[in-house]
């Protein structure tokens, strides 16, 4: 198996309690790793409004748990769209095969093992069809996606899956973000970043009524992907948002919809003695974990028959004022 390192984003806020609970399961699902836990932090400047870096307690706990704080600056993207930390964070990282996680996510299983292939990058398929929105005027599905891979050269009729019918928004390429790899950081990173850059400033013409945020990320994922000869992930990766992962998004979901592991998992690192102190500042996994509530939120669901639309979820949650993230 190839080495590799895993890297997620952190910063101020509910993302470096996110980043204890990923390091404290990756810890706990998988001893024996033997890469780095990577946790880029944005710097301060002139893209952030404020300080993004984490507290001093939050670093000291996150680096006891064996990860590594990783700085770095933000020249395109910052506050007005962090998502694009993920894309501005790669190329900070020593050019080594890479694993992105987004730091929602409990590692739930050994990632050591799982068959990567680096030079074929791939990413998650757990999605919905949120980018485009098609108009009833068009441009159409084909048409909208054609023109991205047109722009950057690309092999657009390579990216179909030509078992989905046509005009359908699986038969393209599109991911999740939540993981993707590759064998290096700097490599992709830079072509991440230019393609982001290049839709965002000058977008084709058929794009023009089309919403690029908070979607540009996994707008531009596909084309990066494809770039490097890179497609859907095959069945040996099924572990990844399976029995290795769990990218929950917030923890209401994960205690409405995710398995009876990924909460054992939860909730079994979030009272370990030496985090449990700092966790109890996060409102939401105090509520859920420490209250006990997350199980009055998993008894409103049916996990053999969920409702097919996340928001139908988030309304029942919220209806319960159990909607927290």
């Amino acid at each position: 198996m190839t080495a590799f390192n895993i890297v997620a984003v952190v910063q101020s806020g509910r993302l470096e309690y996110e980043a204890i609970l990923l390091a404290a399961s990756m810890r706990h699902a998988d001893p024996g790793f033997a890469g780095t836990l990577y946790l880029a932090e944005p710097q301060p400047g002139p893209k952030w409004n404020g300080d993004p870096r984490i507290s001093a307690p939050v670093r000291a706990l996150l680096e006891s748990l064996g990860a590594t704080i990783l700085p770095f600056h933000s020249t395109t993207f910052g506050s007005d769209y962090p998502h694009g930390n993920k894309i501005e964070a790669l190329t900070a990282l020593p050019d080594a095969p890479f694993l992105f996680l987004d730091t929602d996510t409990l590692v739930t299983g050994p990632l050591s093992f799982l068959p990567f292939d680096f030079t074929r990058p791939s990413a998650s398929m757990r999605r919905e069809g949120t980018w485009p929105k098609i108009e009833l005027y068009g441009p159409s599905y084909a048409q909208i996606w054609k023109s991205l891979y047109d722009r950057f050269g690309l092999d657009y009729d390579a990216s179909l899956d030509l078992t989905q019918p046509e005009e359908y928004w699986q038969r393209h390429l599109y991911f999740n973000a939540g993981w993707f790899f590759h064998q290096s950081p700097r490599a992709f990173g830079d072509r991440f970043l230019s393609y982001a850059k290049t839709i965002r400033d000058t977008p084709p013409d058929e794009l023009v009524c089309q919403e690029l945020f908070p979607w540009l990320d996994q707008i531009v994922l596909p084309l990066v992907i494809q770039s490097f000869n890179g497609g859907r992930p095959g069945p040996d990766l099924a572990p990844l948002d399976g029995s290795a992962t769990c990218h929950y998004r917030s923890l209401s979901l994960l205690y409405a919809r995710e398995s009876d592991l990924a909460v054992d998992v939860l909730e079994e690192v979030a009272r370990d003695k030496a985090i449990r102190p700092i966790l109890r500042n996060w409102d939401a996994l105090k509520t859920l974990v420490y209250q006990n509530k997350g199980r009055k939120a998993r008894a409103l669901f049916d996990r053999q028959n969920l409702p097919h639309r996340e928001q139908v979820i988030r309304n029942t949650l919220k209806r319960e004022d159990l909607w927290l993230r």
